[in-house]
């Protein structure tokens, strides 16, 4: 199922509702197994009041799901002993060849999606915003477009076209409209 993920042995913390670590499993368990686990989201913005945009990726068709489907700019899994905001900063130049400045946790919440392959994402999301810097690389294995767009069209686009998003990114967005 995760056969093509070379993270799939990562430690990732498993934790309560309340965001509690409880214990660590493969991110392969946690997939399998429907685990409760941490992870972050970020969204890269750039620009300032009506020119302000921000960056989405949209994944890469043979990833593990959600193939070719539009999300935020980064997201994964601190793994066992990092902290959020160091995983996000590792995360960032791995996946798009870039890092961020004044990056920082604007919320988070839990969900769970089920997959037609039989994984399920079942994630305590930490939602992080930050500024670009430098213009971003992309992983292919990652990543298979990026897109800059502003506000509005943002808003438009998840009212009339959620279909194009992962399941955990209309939450994320959403949340990240509110304070842009």
């Amino acid at each position: 199922m995760m056969e093509n993920d070379p993270a799939r042995d990562d430690k990732l913390v498993l934790v309560d509702g309340l965001d509690r670590t409880v214990g660590y499993a493969t991110k392969e368990r946690a997939h399998t197994q429907g685990l409760l686990h941490r992870a972050f989201s970020v969204l890269l913005v750039r620009g300032d009041g009506a020119d302000r945009q921000v960056l989405l990726a949209q994944r890469a068709r043979q990833k593990y799901h959600s193939g070719g489907l539009w999300a935020n700019s980064c997201c994964s899994h601190p793994r066992q002993g990092e902290e959020v905001l160091e995983a996000a900063q590792r995360r960032l130049p791995e996946e798009l060849g870039i890092c961020a400045k004044d990056l920082r946790d604007i919320g988070s919440f839990a969900y769970r999606a089920s997959f037609d392959n039989g994984l399920t994402e079942y994630e305590y999301d930490h939602v992080l915003i930050g500024t670009c810097e430098g213009e971003p690389c992309p992983e292919a294995s990652e990543v298979e477009a990026l897109r800059w767009v502003g506000t509005d069209e943002l808003a438009r686009m998840l009212c009339e076209e959620p279909e194009l998003f992962s399941a955990w990114a209309p939450m994320v967005l959403s949340l990240a409209l509110q304070v842009l």
